[in-house]
């Protein structure tokens, strides 16, 4: 099973939707920040954004952790450009 998804590279928009498989990660993002932020969000049960946690909105290089059961994760980009994000899977995470 794949366990580092590229979610953003070299961007200034918010992202496409990649599938998650469910279970811990660490999302990391590098980015020319400028006053900007990098989000870590799934879909909620009416399609919209939701933030996955407060480790996860990133205003400089850095990376947070998250536990997250299976659907549909993005990084969302709020001024930062040259944006670089990715999350990795944490193995033996029960999903």
């Amino acid at each position: 099973m794949k366990t580092a998804y590229t979610l953003l590279s070299n961007a200034s928009a918010t992202g496409d939707w990649f599938p998650w498989p469910g279970g811990k990660g660490d999302f990391r993002a590098e980015a020319t920040f400028g006053g900007g932020s990098v989000t870590l969000q799934c879909k909620g049960p009416n399609g919209t954004a939701i933030a996955v946690g407060s480790t996860t909105t990133l205003t400089a290089n850095g990376r947070g952790t998250f536990e997250l059961g299976p659907g549909e994760i993005r990084a969302a980009v709020a001024t930062a450009t040259a944006v670089y994000a990715q999350v990795l899977r944490i193995a033996d995470s029960g999903y």
